[in-house]
């Protein structure tokens, strides 16, 4: 079975080299068969130079790049449908569950009971080991109120790890059209209406960033996201 893991990034010079370190060794531990795909959202630092010299030395790694940037969203779009594993996999740049976690969720979809699993910050008590109470608080407020609107009955549907079959990302993707934070929201409400059955796997945070969400303006951004993707999905028979 075939582990691809999908990492976007946007001008990611100051933390690349750690990261093609770890997660290319991980896999190469892991797996006899994997890829590594690095997807550069149109950075202008040279971060894809270390990822496109290993590529050369092993096919295994791949980078993907693209100018101008048009959103994570887009850079895992990218990702998920030019891969090839019977499992893929994203997750940040920065390792912020781990490459452990990448490797229980990898072990999760191969058992054949999911077609996507999500990770989850609130299954677990240490699921936001590290976050001040503020931070925690607005986290969990955040998820709650986009998930109530868009009907989801996932605990934490922002978190940045998710895992697909292959038939998943490809059924899924292919009719993504949201570039930028909401994809995770279009993705899941997607894969709902396609009949995926979708699972949760327990996460924490390990590896801290400061977080980029702004709980009042980002909540009101999201919740008319959502208005306009449930309206656009109602309309559009999905591939």
């Amino acid at each position: 079975m075939k582990v691809s893991l999908i990492i976007p990034m946007y001008n990611e010079s100051s933390i690349i080299d750690g990261a093609l370190d770890t997660f290319y060794n991980f896999l190469k531990g892991k797996y006899e068969d994997f890829e590594l795909i690095f997807v550069s959202d149109g950075s202008t630092d040279g971060c894809g130079s270390p990822v496109k010299a290993l590529s050369e030395s092993d096919p295994r790694v791949r980078l993907c790049e693209y100018s101008p940037n048009r959103g994570k969203g887009y850079a895992v779009r990218t990702g998920m449908l030019a891969a090839t594993g019977d499992i893929r996999i994203f997750t940040d740049c920065d390792n912020a569950y781990g490459e452990e976690a990448v490797g229980r969720l990898a072990d999760e979809m191969a058992k054949g009971e999911y077609d996507i699993i999500v990770g989850s910050r609130n299954l677990s008590s240490d699921g936001y080991e590290g976050y001040t109470k503020i931070r925690k608080i607005a986290s969990k407020v955040y998820i709650k109120t986009i998930s109530v609107a868009a009907g989801f009955k996932l605990s934490d549907s922002q978190c940045g790890i998710k895992g697909f079959t292959a038939e998943a990302a490809k059924r899924v993707f292919d009719n993504a059209t949201v570039d930028r934070w909401a994809f995770d929201l279009e993705a899941i409400m997607i894969a709902n209406k396609q009949g995926f059955k979708i699972g949760e796997m327990a996460v924490k945070v390990i590896n801290h960033r400061e977080s980029k969400v702004h709980v009042l303006s980002d909540s009101i951004k999201m919740l008319r996201d959502v208005r306009l993707i449930k309206k656009r999905l109602k309309k559009t028979e999905l591939k």
